[in-house]
């Protein structure tokens, strides 16, 4: 899900529109300021809008409404989606290999799809470092891979499956994301990342490419697998 960019964190979702109106205002009536084109203040003007809709779905999602929640990428946070066939297969073979206890690390589309599908008897966390996914109540847990253990005491190795997708296609991020991986599972592991992290993947987890290669809603130039420490019929089809 995550490719080469730089590291930009901010635990709080960056917001244009509280000053939105008041700063197009200014920029049309201000007789001093720079005149802008028609076209480049549709633009802005479009842009603020769609902030604003953001924004009110999430106030309405922290009121109940979470099933109409879409939150949208932030590439500050390096985030980029996985389209809906891999969000759907990710699902559909969690709730294969999952007993009663399941963790998106880093996952947050997977999370999002498998809360959608799976039974009541499921228990589901999204560890997540972006806050915007708190609206998702106890099963969100502020997760920052430079922070590989700071998980409550009783979760060690108390998952049936984990689902990662380490934010940075970097050596040091990948290995802090198995301390947080090796702490968390019980059984099953299921690692979404770059082609290029294969063999780091193999050493540090003794994790195996699957034929099943993740897509993103956004075509990306990097090379994408999916990895396991398990044989899934379903990721190794043909």
């Amino acid at each position: 899900m995550y490719p080469h960019f730089p590291v930009i964190q901010n635990s709080f979702w960056t917001s244009a529109s509280v000053n939105s109106r008041n700063s197009l205002k200014f920029i049309m009536d201000d007789d001093d300021a720079p005149q802008l084109s028609a076209h480049t203040l549709a633009a802005l003007q479009e842009f603020y809008t769609e902030q604003n809709k953001q924004e009110q779905t999430l106030i309405e999602a922290q009121q109940g409404n979470i099933k109409e929640l879409e939150i949208s990428e932030d590439w500050q946070l390096s985030q980029f989606w996985y389209n809906e066939t891999t969000a759907t297969r990710l699902a559909e073979e969690a709730l294969r290999a999952v007993g009663e206890q399941g963790a998106c690390l880093s996952s947050p589309t997977a999370y999002k799809k498998l809360r959608e599908i799976k039974p009541d008897s499921v228990s589901l966390k999204c560890l997540e470092y972006d806050t915007r996914f708190q609206v998702y109540g106890d099963d969100f847990l502020l997760y920052d891979y430079k922070e590989p253990l700071k998980f409550p005491k009783d979760w060690k190795n108390w998952f049936d499956l984990v689902i990662a997708d380490p934010p940075f296609l970097s050596e040091e991020c990948l290995c802090k994301t198995a301390v947080s991986i090796k702490y968390l599972a019980k059984d099953k592991i299921i690692l979404c990342t770059g082609a290029v992290m294969t063999d780091l993947a193999d050493k540090l987890l003794g994790l195996k490419p699957c034929v099943f290669q993740p897509q993103h809603t956004n075509n990306l130039q990097n090379e994408f697998r999916c990895y396991t420490n398990y044989d899934s019929q379903l990721f190794n089809k043909s």
